[in-house]
């Protein structure tokens, strides 16, 4: 039985997929800044973390997936995520981090990118995130329908297997709804995809080593 909830529904720290962010790969930052870029990226053998202010995602549709790739070792990898499809998305005080090991030199290098924190939104489209732990202060959600079947529910359905690997299933569980607010998120991700996103002020960065003050969280 499809379980609907009408109106906004409040769970504090839900473990749901809420925060687009942009694949940590310095090559990207041009394109980035010059206002649009579509993604659509591998899964790597690093996870990254992501926090934000608030987001605020229309037509969320989320359902339950493996994300397949390579290590950092060069052996196969699956991870199991949870996806969470946004027609479109706005987000303020965005941050993203992601750490590599230098084994050579016995340090670490951490990569961080932050938007929308002077005011003007990172904004979405058509975006796909695949994490792996999400926390968040506050969520609500309106026109919320949980236990529907992915492949049947509108807005952006689960993809066919593509190049990030992703393989799910369209009659798996899913829940859906038409709007979604979610404030102080902090989350971990292996991949995003997205017809466009757009950065506003951004800004990014290198740093030796890792931990409180360097990464997002």
């Amino acid at each position: 039985m499809e379980s609907q909830v009408r109106g906004g529904t409040r769970w504090k720290r839900f473990a749901v997929v809420m925060v687009p962010s942009v694949a940590a790969t310095a090559v990207i930052g041009v394109a980035l800044a010059q206002g649009a870029l579509a993604a659509s990226f591998s899964v790597s053998g690093q996870e990254f973390k992501v926090r934000a202010g608030q987001l605020v995602g229309y037509d969320m549709n989320q359902y339950g997936a493996i994300d397949s790739g390579k290590g950092l070792d060069g052996k196969d990898q699956a991870h199991p995520v949870s996806v969470s499809a946004f027609d479109h998305a706005t987000i303020t005080d965005m941050c993203q981090s992601v750490v590599t090991p230098v084994p050579f030199l016995n340090k670490s290098v951490t990569l961080k990118l932050t938007a929308g924190d002077k005011g003007t939104a990172v904004e979405a489209d058509k975006i796909y995130i695949d994490v792996a732990n999400l926390d968040a202060k506050d969520a609500v959600f309106s026109g919320i329908n949980i236990g529907v079947p992915a492949g049947t529910t509108k807005g952006n359905t689960p993809k066919p297997k593509t190049a990030d690997g992703e393989q799910s299933s369209p009659f798996g569980f899913a829940q859906q709804a038409d709007k979604a607010v979610l404030t102080d998120v902090k989350q971990t991700a292996w991949a995003t995809t997205a017809g466009t996103f757009k950065l506003s002020n951004l800004h990014m960065g290198l740093s030796w080593g890792s931990g409180d003050g360097i990464e997002c969280y």
